[in-house]
């Protein structure tokens, strides 16, 4: 069975940030969609079926070409109980696995799933990229490193075109995330200047995330491989902080509130999710995220494929702050 990007197309997750652009791209393009949803709402071309049941998405890949597997349990931090490592192992892995092996059973030719940068080992103060060595850290990251495999055996099993995408950190207007709820504290005065450390956190706007998508399903180069899909530009906390403020018309702060005071209310939070056993707003994972480096390459797809992230830093935050 052979088939393009213009036949039919699975897209699961549509209703969430990324799946939800690339929907309307695709649609844009009149591309024939079938949307995968757990529970009905009311979309055109809506099938019901859920990860977990692999007879539901038997039907849903039925007369399907191109599956994108968007939808997944998306919480990054550490699990703070283990009905959070649960979700990540039953939704995340065991989920993508039974969906690329309904797609590959069905006929589907082409297979892109959304994983993260979070399945591979935290890379400290270094750039990285897709051959770095050592283990994700958290429940999520094992959990999206065991997916990739899955989806790299089934497109060997079943003779798909099977693609992995590690997405750094994505932002853009809509987006439910830290650096959209960090602009959100900015433009009311709650989120205080964060000191330069030097550090840098990968990031890349959801439209470019969309491109990166389109391009890897039809092109054969790109059967089999592992992306990182990032802006080659990854800014410190402070940088990203006074872009922020300059994009929403803030004025300028010269001051910073020092890492020692940070680090301290971090040790707070810390205690305080111990006893409740919640995520507080600033603890020290957290502000590891804010002071600490990320840093991903995309050096890999941008030298395989030519893609490369077109939307800046500046730009992609004021489109993220307009939608405020």
């Amino acid at each position: 069975m052979s088939c393009g990007i213009g036949e039919l197309a699975l897209v699961t997750g549509a209703s969430g940030f990324v799946g939800a652009r690339l929907l309307s791209a695709l649609g844009a393009d009149g591309v024939p969609l079938r949307i995968l949803s757990r529970i009905r709402r009311n979309q055109q071309n809506e099938v019901i079926g859920d990860l977990k049941d692999a007879l539901s998405l038997s039907s849903a890949c039925e007369s399907v070409c191109t599956v994108f597997h968007c939808a997944g349990y998306a919480h990054a931090f550490s699990a703070v109980n283990q009905h959070e490592a649960i979700l990540h192992r039953k939704i995340n892995f065991e989920g993508t696995r039974n969906l690329a092996d309904a797609a590959g059973k069905a006929g589907v030719r082409r297979f892109v799933f959304l994983s993260s940068v979070k399945a591979m080992a935290e890379p400290g103060d270094c750039c990285v990229d897709e051959d770095y060595a050592g283990l994700p850290g958290t429940d999520y990251g094992r959990a999206k490193r065991a997916a990739e495999e899955a989806v790299l055996e089934a497109g060997v099993r079943y003779g798909m075109h099977v693609v992995n995408l590690r997405l750094a950190m994505v932002y853009g207007a809509g987006g439910r995330g830290n650096l959209e709820r960090m602009g959100k504290l900015i433009r009311f005065g709650m989120f205080p200047p964060l000191p330069e450390t030097g550090n840098h956190r990968s990031l890349v706007h959801v439209n470019d995330v969309v491109s990166a998508i389109r391009l890897v399903v039809r092109d054969p180069r790109a059967a089999g491989r592992t992306y990182i899909v990032a802006n080659e530009f990854a800014p410190s906390g402070r940088q990203l902080y006074d872009t922020i403020r300059a994009v929403s018309g803030l004025p300028h702060r010269a001051w910073s509130l020092p890492s020692f005071w940070l680090q301290g209310m971090a040790r707070v939070g810390d205690c305080l999710g111990g006893v409740s056993g919640q995520r507080m707003p600033l603890d020290s994972e957290v502000l590891q995220r804010l002071l600490g480096s990320a840093w991903y390459s995309p050096a890999r797809i941008k030298s395989e494929l030519g893609w490369g992230a077109q939307i800046s830093l500046a730009d992609g935050l004021s489109e993220m702050m307009a939608s405020r």
